[in-house]
């Protein structure tokens, strides 16, 4: 028999450990232990789970008492919104109420204002309900239906308030054109009275006496308006202004150097009053006598009287009135004249062949001066009586009655002068009227 050597047996010993260490694992893997391990295992399990179970009854009962808390604020809130809405509600049903009240008023509805205040007062026990609902905390036990329900309820509210507006502006509209018909109305009658108006001012002239001294006037200050302008022009264009005078009336004593332009005056007056009697104002024949034509004076005198003479003279220039200032102008503003005050004749030039004047202050007062003396004719042959045009001769005496004097010093005696030398007519600066039986003075000049 052999004999066992020590290394064999320490290498037996090594390869046994190997093998319950394995197997321990195995177990512990497998989960198989010994029945006293298991046993300890479970009882640790057990008590593990008591501690869970305790602690998970704890954190449910928070998140329950959680959970009611959140329950509890939204109904709440919910509530709240409930009662705003029907807050708003119950306003816009006080709305409509007080509209169909102010439209039950005009026109007046007995009935439907007592409806309407009584909608209105129960609107207003509403209220007061709500209030007394949120003091006490007496919220809605169903929102959720009332939300609705007072949506509804503002809708309608809002459709009757804008019905209630459409009656009421559809009656304004009636009214309006109730007012419309009869403003019509009024106007046509108001047309149809001016038209009666107008035909008896045709057959009755109003004009009288007065309204010819006033119109007068006014032409007589624009023909001085002219002289002051062309006396200017003379003086700038270097005339001698008395030696002008003197050829217009020679042989005249001016109290004053400045009197020399009543010569001037009585010169455009002589030549613009050229032909006042005649009804064409010119040596023209008129197939017309005086009677016929007098509505037709006033109608003249009515048109031209709101328009500028220049307008008149662009809209119709072959109308007698632009033949008249052409031919007055011809007259009155001498070539020479002419010449000094613009180095040209373009003016007269383009007067002669019937355009239209240049617009320069001259021409613009020459027009305004024609157009009165033009209007001051027309009115003297619209009148019911006859007017007409006179002057006195030179050496006259003076006379009240007839003249006015345009200078009041040749009333003064100069000094040295005997008492008996009284002054005498030495021109007619303007020509009097008559006008009926009233007279209308001539003024002139006098001279010792």
């Amino acid at each position: 028999m052999e004999t066992v050597k020590p290394l064999d047996v320490a290498s037996r010993k090594g390869k046994l450990r190997r093998a319950f260490v394995k197997v321990i694992s195995i177990k512990k893997l497998t989960g198989v232990l010994s029945k006293g391990e298991e046993v300890e295992r479970v009882e640790k399990s057990q008590e593990k789970v008591k501690l869970d179970d305790k602690d998970l009854v704890k954190h449910a009962a928070n998140l329950s008492e959680s959970f009611d808390k959140l329950e509890e604020e939204y109904e709440k809130t919910l509530s709240m919104e409930a009662l705003l809405a029907k807050l708003f509600a119950t306003v816009s049903s006080i709305k409509a109420s007080y509209a169909q009240l102010q439209y039950a008023q005009s026109p007046y509805d007995p009935a439907g204002i007592q409806n309407a205040d009584s909608l209105v007062v129960s609107e207003l026990k509403t209220l007061s309900k709500l209030k007394q609902s949120f003091l006490n905390n007496q919220f809605d036990p169903n929102p959720d239906r009332t939300l609705v329900l007072a949506e509804v309820q503002e809708l309608r509210s809002l459709l009757k308030t804008y019905e209630i507006m459409g009656k009421k502006m559809e009656c304004q509209l009636k009214v309006k054109d109730s007012e419309m018909m009869f403003l019509k109305e009024k106007f046509q009658e108001s047309k149809n009275h001016n038209n009666v108006m107008e035909k008896r001012l045709n057959r009755i002239n109003p004009l009288d006496h007065n309204h010819f001294v006033t119109y007068l006037h006014h032409t007589v200050k624009s023909i001085r308006g002219f002289v002051k302008m062309m006396v200017e022009q003379m003086k700038v264009s270097g005339w001698d202004v008395h030696v002008a005078a003197e050829t217009i009336q020679p042989r005249v004593f001016y109290y004053k150097q400045d009197h020399a332009c009543f010569a001037f005056e009585h010169f455009v007056c002589k030549i613009m009053f050229e032909g006042f009697h005649l009804p064409c104002f010119t040596s023209e024949s008129s197939s017309s006598s005086r009677t016929q034509s007098k509505e037709t004076f006033l109608e003249r005198f009515t048109e031209l009287r709101s328009l500028k003479a220049r307008e008149c003279l662009a809209s119709r220039p072959e109308s007698r009135f632009s033949r008249f200032c052409r031919g007055k102008y011809l007259q009155l503003v001498h070539p020479k004249m002419e010449r000094s005050f613009s180095g040209h004749l373009h003016v007269r030039n383009q007067v002669s062949v019937g355009e239209e004047f240049p617009e320069t202050s001259f021409c613009a007062t020459f027009l305004e001066m024609a157009k009165r003396i033009w209007l001051l004719h027309c009115l003297a042959f619209s009148l019911d009586v006859k007017a007409s045009i006179f002057q006195v001769s030179k050496g006259c005496r003076f006379s009240e009655v007839y003249m006015k004097s345009v200078a009041e010093e040749m009333f003064v005696s100069p000094p040295g002068s005997l008492s008996e030398s009284e002054p005498r007519v030495a021109f007619t600066v303007v020509p009097g009227f008559r006008v009926g039986n009233a007279l209308v003075q001539c003024e002139v000049y006098l001279s010792r």
